[in-house]
């Protein structure tokens, strides 16, 4: 079984830039994250139709972009339907050259994205639990996130690094309420 991976955020960029997809890879992630968490379907290729419309007024994507979408794709969905309990996020870092500033921006679009994504895959979220109710309130206070320049910076980067923990688990909460699980294999009967 090969290893899914996140492509890196620099060359994503670059990519979707060179292809005049208005999207960074931050939002790109959230978005299909949220399409996954809201029950996309694990098994077509009808995401690619719902990020056409989103992204490029419905005109396809060129196919290194495209490639670049799907390696995202598959390597969220392995995680959210994996046994670990932990999300990957893409978001601008230190070798991306992110000031604080920037991935707290970056963080806020991935969120704002992702609530995007619940709803275009049209996730159920007036009849949720109690605790996605309260998920989907964290992240869109989470989605008007900014950072105060005022501020100290170390104190901040420290609060941000819980803030990105909270929305892992908030993503967690709502994945396993909506999100479609693999299909088990069944084993077979012995007699």
């Amino acid at each position: 079984m090969s290893e899914s991976h996140l492509p890196d955020y620099l060359t994503l960029a670059t990519e979707l830039q060179n292809a005049g997809i208005a999207m960074n890879p931050a939002e790109l992630h959230g978005l299909l994250t949220g399409m996954l968490s809201g029950g996309l379907s694990l098994t077509d290729k009808s995401w690619q139709p719902m990020l056409f419309d989103y992204t490029n007024d419905g005109m396809g994507w060129p196919m290194q972009s495209l490639k670049l979408a799907e390696t995202t794709l598959d390597a969220t969905a392995k995680e959210l339907t994996g046994s670990g309990m932990d999300v990957s996020m893409l978001l601008p870092d230190e070798e991306a050259s992110a000031s604080l500033f920037d991935m707290a921006d970056g963080l806020a679009e991935w969120v704002n994205h992702f609530i995007s994504g619940l709803g275009l895959v049209g996730a159920q979220v007036k009849g949720a639990s109690a605790d996605v109710k309260e998920a989907l309130t964290d992240l869109e206070e989470i989605s008007k996130l900014g950072i105060d320049e005022e501020d100290d910076m170390q104190e901040q980067a420290i609060l941000l690094e819980q803030v990105i923990e909270h929305v892992k688990a908030c993503v967690l909460t709502i994945h396993a309420e909506f999100g479609q699980k693999p299909v088990q294999e069944k084993a077979p009967t012995i007699h």
